[in-house]
């Protein structure tokens, strides 16, 4: 692994290889872990023989010859630059910064990237979730919800996405609360491009957190992977309005597996974007009418 003076100065070692690690081409997340399950301090990586880490992360030759290169003779410290030029901070899964309820999580990212006011991630946390064709009712809902809960210092996380997540990030800052976006892709190619302007307001004063690197172009499996963080770094999940497809239900099974709460806002059964909030409802999730049956849960009284 290959890293500059400058960087050796101003950052801890180990955190530039965990971010070497992660710009490496070719290496899925799931190998990531494997590696760092072998090798956590990341020393004898680069020692074993190419073949036998190429069977180990079962990768085809290829890409497996793309991510060799890459984790011998990438030089990170161009990245580094840019990033600090940027305001993009790094935290490691080993520093005292990464969220504690993330770090407890199946395989939490071995590094997290932000913009913005990253105390956020020692505030309380809820996420707020639903279908990206989410419209009226759910903004009268997050209206009528979300108050009491930013009253009581909840952040609200979402991802950015159209529909239930934009009307998330919008409640929390127009109740004067704080927010956390977390993308599907990396800080250089927000999406969807028609929240960049949003994504702009939530740097300011709010956060937004990714696992992926600045460059990461935005890709469709990319979604569903990032959900895990939105449960993750959250103590509840809330579902706005969703399908019974819905790729919100994903982030509500991973808050589920995590030992997380789950509400729901139950809605018409003739209405086929709460055919998915019903069924949560059917499943255990807990049905929501007010915010007390949030704050119960999160905030019990003794």
């Amino acid at each position: 692994m290959k890293y500059g003076l400058k960087a050796r100065q101003t950052m801890e070692p180990l955190k530039i290889k965990y971010i070497h690690l992660d710009h490496c081409r070719g290496i899925s997340r799931v190998q990531k872990m494997k590696i760092l399950e072998f090798d956590p301090l990341l020393e004898k990586i680069c020692r074993i023989p190419p073949e036998t880490l190429r069977a180990m992360l079962h990768m085809q030759k290829e890409t497996f010859e793309r991510f060799y290169e890459d984790l011998l003779h990438l030089d990170i410290k161009p990245y580094l630059t840019l990033y600090q030029k940027k305001q993009i901070r790094m935290t490691a899964r080993f520093e005292p910064e990464y969220p504690p309820l993330l770090k407890e999580t199946y395989q939490p990212p071995a590094v997290l990237y932000s913009i913005g006011n990253v105390s956020l991630l020692k505030n309380r946390a809820l996420a707020v979730v639903g279908s990206r064709k989410a419209g009226s009712y759910a903004e009268k809902v997050a209206d009528h919800l979300l108050p009491p809960l930013i009253e009581k210092q909840f952040a609200i996380v979402s991802g950015l996405a159209r529909g239930a997540d934009s009307i998330a990030h919008r409640a929390a800052m127009k109740y004067g609360g704080k927010t956390i976006a977390v993308l599907g892709s990396g800080f250089f190619h927000i999406y969807p491009r028609e929240n960049i302007q949003m994504a702009e307001k939530i740097k300011q004063g709010h956060l937004l957190l990714s696992e992926y690197p600045p460059f990461t172009r935005p890709e469709k499996w990319r979604f569903p992977e990032r959900n895990r963080i939105i449960s993750g770094i959250s103590e509840g999940v809330l579902v706005l309005q969703a399908e019974k497809r819905s790729g919100s239900l994903i982030t509500a099974d991973y808050a589920l597996q995590e030992g997380r709460e789950v509400f729901s806002v139950p809605g018409n059964v003739l209405d086929s974007l709460s055919k998915g909030t019903n069924h949560l409802i059917q499943q255990g999730a807990k049905l929501v009418t007010c915010s007390g049956d949030i704050l119960e849960e999160l905030l019990p009284t003794r």
